[in-house]
């Protein structure tokens, strides 16, 4: 049995199913960000990013444009690097758990430490990505 492990875990189609998962929420999201820009543009000036039109347009082409190069194992440390600092970024703009109370403190919270979770995990794709 382990032998059938070790070889999904070493076949070139599992590592892209990899990327393409690590990477969903974002080119999900960038793509979401395209097909509804004017509802984008409006929550980037929600979150009080003005010209809500510049943020959205570089946050979509951040977020598709990195995952693409993460997909495809290329120039992943840089691709990981950018959506890495974009994620952090994210928790003091969009969920401020430290600001609030209750149940959307906790709500908050829970994303941020999502977030941190992600950056792990391009943190992790980056160093493999340099093993092969």
């Amino acid at each position: 049995m382990s032998g059938i492990i070790a070889g999904m875990l070493d076949s070139r189609a599992f590592g892209i199913l990899a990327r393409v998962l690590l990477t969903l929420v974002f080119w999900s999201s960038g793509l979401a960000k395209l097909f509804d820009f004017e509802t984008s543009v409006a929550e980037m000036e929600g979150f009080g990013l003005t010209p809500g039109w510049l943020f959205n347009t570089a946050t979509l082409i951040l977020q598709i444009g990195a995952s693409v190069l993460i997909i495809f194992n290329r120039w992943v440390w840089l691709a990981a690097g950018a959506l890495a600092v974009f994620t952090v970024l994210t928790i003091p703009i969009a969920h401020p758990f430290w600001m609030k109370e209750g149940e959307e403190a906790f709500r908050d919270m829970t994303v941020a430490l999502e977030h941190v979770s992600v950056i792990g995990g391009l943190a992790l794709v980056s160093i493999l990505s340099r093993k092969r």
